[in-house]
């Protein structure tokens, strides 16, 4: 569970979802770098409804809490192993729903923050289930480091980042989603009930990269601040 301030209150909030939903391929710009990261799944074709995979919530970590590469993955002996940062707007949902309406979605969000959809590459092609291992490593989903409502923000138009080492490496806005907020609400919940507290991770653009102990690596939304997290090897 990781407790989060919720911006312009004094409140805060603890998030303890049943259920994360990653949502893959929804930039264009990052659909464009497939070659580059070889994942099964991952073509140059956009996709005609929402990729949805799911994280576990084992992955939570808040600010300033370390990124840890676990050492089990020095057995595999890959030839180019790849821990990637991902930079994702997180939708966080406030109540029970099912078969929501893209006009009623709103309704259903307690508030957006940032999240790091940290992912293993090598895992995630390889393994014959498909991406769930890769994106399920504990201390693989950094997230926060404000909950802010959604009448506070305009979700639709807002600049995204991602700096590693203090140097951008992506830079997007959410404008550029190819299924929105509201489209991705009604899609899920036709399909899954969502509860309080679960999170929507609505993908990341392009420009995703490797990570290593010793770096640090800041995702920056605007209207809600900057997460940042160190990266450390298991001990």
């Amino acid at each position: 569970m990781i407790t989060l301030p919720i911006k312009n209150s004094k409140n805060t909030y603890t998030l303890d979802p049943r259920i994360i939903i990653g949502i893959g391929l929804n930039y264009r710009d990052h659909i464009a770098e497939h070659d580059k990261i070889h994942v099964q799944g991952f073509t140059a074709s956009v996709p005609t409804e929402p990729v949805i995979f799911p994280k576990t919530p084992n992955v939570l970590i808040g600010p300033d809490d370390p990124i840890i590469i676990p050492t089990f993955l020095e057995n595999y002996q890959f030839d180019a192993p790849r821990i990637d940062y991902e930079a994702e707007l997180a939708v966080i949902i406030k109540d029970q729903c099912k078969n929501v309406s893209r006009k009623d979605a709103m309704q259903h969000i307690l508030g957006f923050t940032c999240m790091n959809d940290v992912t293993q590459r090598n895992l995630q092609r390889s393994d014959q289930s498909g991406w769930f291992r890769g994106k399920s490593l504990d201390t693989f989903g950094p997230i926060g480091p404000v909950i802010v409502p959604p009448e506070e923000i305009d979700h639709a138009n807002l600049e995204i980042r991602a700096r590693l080492n203090g140097q951008e490496v992506q830079s997007s806005n959410t404008g550029n989603l190819i299924f929105p907020v509201d489209e991705l609400i009604a899609f899920i919940s036709r399909q899954i009930t969502l509860g309080p507290g679960d999170i929507i991770c609505t993908g990341t653009p392009a420009g995703v990269g490797p990570i290593k102990p010793g770096d640090t690596i800041e995702i920056e939304i605007e209207g809600i601040g900057t997460l940042r997290n160190p990266v450390h090897a298991e001990c």
